[in-house]
């Protein structure tokens, strides 16, 4: 007697191929409903029922967003991170342990620092307040700030000098009787 193959997937099998068309479906087609990914599955030749969708929908992670004039399903992949609010704290602080000088050309900044500093300032820049700027872009101490016109690059360099300007505030409120490793051991007993 033969023994045929089977033809039968395993439950896991299937419900893994299942997955992985939902994806597919809610990555390809807005689907607002359950429903509507049943009726997709079926489509594709998956009997598939509303409870085992819901239990999908729940493992897959998927979630509801407003996109257009709906909620639709998307997996958490294909979500875009949350954007770091704006804060000029961490510009402020490199300003105050970097002397940068800003140079002009035409629509263009150029801040110069220390050496290995042009990556964190512009960074810095990006995450700010400061939104008048097309880009910033970073070599080893020099970047470049770019501006679509002279009003915005007017503006930006007002709130960027000001920003140096507490930051330098900010540096001389420091007490001036700060522990330091260094004058303690400079200090001439008497």
């Amino acid at each position: 007697m033969a023994v045929r193959p089977s033809t039968s997937i395993s439950q896991a099998d299937a419900k893994r191929e299942r997955q992985r068309a939902v994806r597919e479906i809610v990555a390809r087609s807005p689907m607002s409903s359950q429903l509507e990914l049943v009726r997709a599955l079926r489509a594709r030749g998956v009997d598939v029922t509303q409870a085992t969708v819901s239990r999908d929908v729940a493992e897959l992670g998927l979630v509801k967003v407003w996109r257009g004039d709906r909620h639709v399903y998307v997996a958490p992949e294909d979500l875009a991170p949350a954007p770091l609010p704006a804060s000029d704290h961490r510009l402020r602080r490199l300003l105050a342990d970097i002397p940068v000088t800003v140079g002009r050309s035409g629509l263009i900044l150029v801040l110069t620092g220390s050496p290995g500093t042009a990556n964190a300032i512009a960074q810095a820049i990006d995450q700010s307040s400061l939104s008048d700027q097309e880009g910033t872009l970073a070599g080893d101490n020099t970047l470049i700030v770019l501006f679509a016109d002279e009003a915005r690059l007017d503006r930006w360099l007002a709130v960027f000098r000001s920003l140096q300007e507490q930051a330098s505030v900010d540096l001389a409120a420091l007490p001036a009787a700060l522990p330091s490793p260094l004058a303690s051991s400079l200090e001439v007993p008497r």
